[in-house]
């Protein structure tokens, strides 16, 4: 019977010292499909695209770190003693799905604390694009014969003579597409199980719960027919199936947690937008600004100090009491006339308080007004007055004659 032999290079091209790889085009992949679910997601609960932007960077950051570390850790820890730079060299596959999950975790919650969103809201937000990542990534351990499967008799083994190097490889489990198809699975059942939800009626929890619930179970099974990457720490269980029971354990308790409590869900706007930050700092220049005037208003030299006698309202002077001179007939009519004339005048407006300075320590006391002295009259004024009574007897004395 043929049986399938695999046997691709993993570089896709080469153009000059620089190869591009099918797993670099693969991760490209998980992070331009994981930006499009994640901005759906995000826009769906009235979130910005924006926020998706700076959210998928985290995430892939966290991914590539924690995947990396966790390889190194749990599978190849004494090949990256004996070569160090070895752990730098990413583009040659070696990456933990497990390792993936803590830095996603960890880089989810840098977000999310950042940003001022519940922290499960932000991973339920990223549950499709996890699933599409450990989906696409698997993809890419396939194009490199890395992470193979056990050897098998069934007709459906392949062979992979880019990781045997012997004439007549046996065939293997293809445990790369197994995963392939346990990410697809995973990826359908969350958009049914969100559906089943309502969508946005979901509580919140629920979709990375069930992310946890099913993809972990699911690969504690596809790592029977693994080869072992590492000396395992018990001969019935492996190290991806230890790591992987804390996290189907997650995910259970998640779903029992997100149904108990009913948090509903819904997208947090950010606390720190650009428009936000550009506000700030016009009040801090506003602020600035008036801190500076008022430094000035206190450099400038004070007002010279008020007249006294300017903070309260001057007192009207005394009329002084003029002796009365004989007057005319016709200058009585006169001023009879003139008096009916003042008393139907309006009276003049009262004069307004004066306001006292804020400079002044201290209330001016008003000048107490002192009244004039009556001032001698000359000589040459009594000899008119009295020339003026001459005038008047003489008068007199004409009309008597002709009388």
């Amino acid at each position: 019977m043929p049986t399938f032999t695999w046997d691709v290079d993993p570089i896709l091209a080469r153009l000059g010292p620089i190869s591009l790889r099918w797993y670099s085009l693969l991760f490209v992949m998980v992070f331009l499909g994981g930006f499009w679910l994640l901005k759906w997601q995000v826009k769906r609960g009235d979130g910005d695209e924006e926020d998706a932007g700076d959210f998928i960077v985290y995430g892939v950051l966290g991914v590539l770190v924690g995947s990396r570390l966790g390889h190194v850790l749990f599978y190849d820890f004494d090949k990256a003693l004996r070569d160090p730079l070895w752990v730098l060299k990413i583009w040659e596959g070696g990456l933990a799905s497990h390792g993936a999950v803590l830095g996603l975790i960890f880089a989810m919650y840098l977000f999310c604390k950042r940003r001022g969103i519940p922290f499960l809201e932000g991973s339920d937000r990223f549950s499709y694009s996890a699933a599409l990542g450990a989906t696409l990534v698997r993809v890419g351990n396939w194009f490199n014969s890395e992470i193979v499967g056990k050897p098998t008799d069934g007709t459906w083994g392949v062979r992979l003579p880019r990781f045997d190097r012997v004439p007549d490889p046996p065939l293997r489990h293809p445990s790369q597409l197994y995963e392939v198809a346990l990410g697809l699975f995973v990826l359908g059942a969350l958009y049914v199980w969100d559906k089943k939800l309502g969508e946005e009626k979901r509580p919140r929890g629920a979709m990375i719960s069930m992310f946890f619930a099913l993809y972990f179970p699911g690969r504690f099974v596809v790592e029977y027919f693994k080869e072992h990457q590492t000396h395992e720490p018990t001969p019935f269980l492996t190290m991806g199936q230890w790591l992987s029971i804390p996290g189907a354990l997650l995910g259970f308790y998640g779903i029992w947690w997100a149904f108990k409590t009913r948090y509903p869900a819904g997208w947090v706007t950010p606390e720190y937008d650009d428009e936000d930050e550009d506000e700030d700092e016009d009040e801090d220049l506003d602020e600035d600004e008036d801190e500076d005037l008022d430094e000035d208003e206190d450099e400038s030299p004070a007002p010279p100090p008020a007249k006294k006698g300017a903070a309260k309202k001057a007192e009207p002077k005394k009329a002084e009491p003029k002796k009365p001179a004989p007057k005319k007939a016709d200058d009585d009519d006169d001023d009879d006339d003139d008096d009916d004339d003042d008393d139907e005048s309006p009276a003049p407006p009262p004069a307004k308080k004066a306001e006292p300075k804020k400079a002044e320590p201290k209330k001016a006391e008003p000048k107490k007004a002192e009244p004039k002295k009556a001032e001698p009259k000359k000589a040459g004024d009594d000899d008119d007055d009295d020339d003026d009574d001459d005038d008047d007897d003489d008068d007199d004395d004409d009309d008597e004659k002709k009388k």
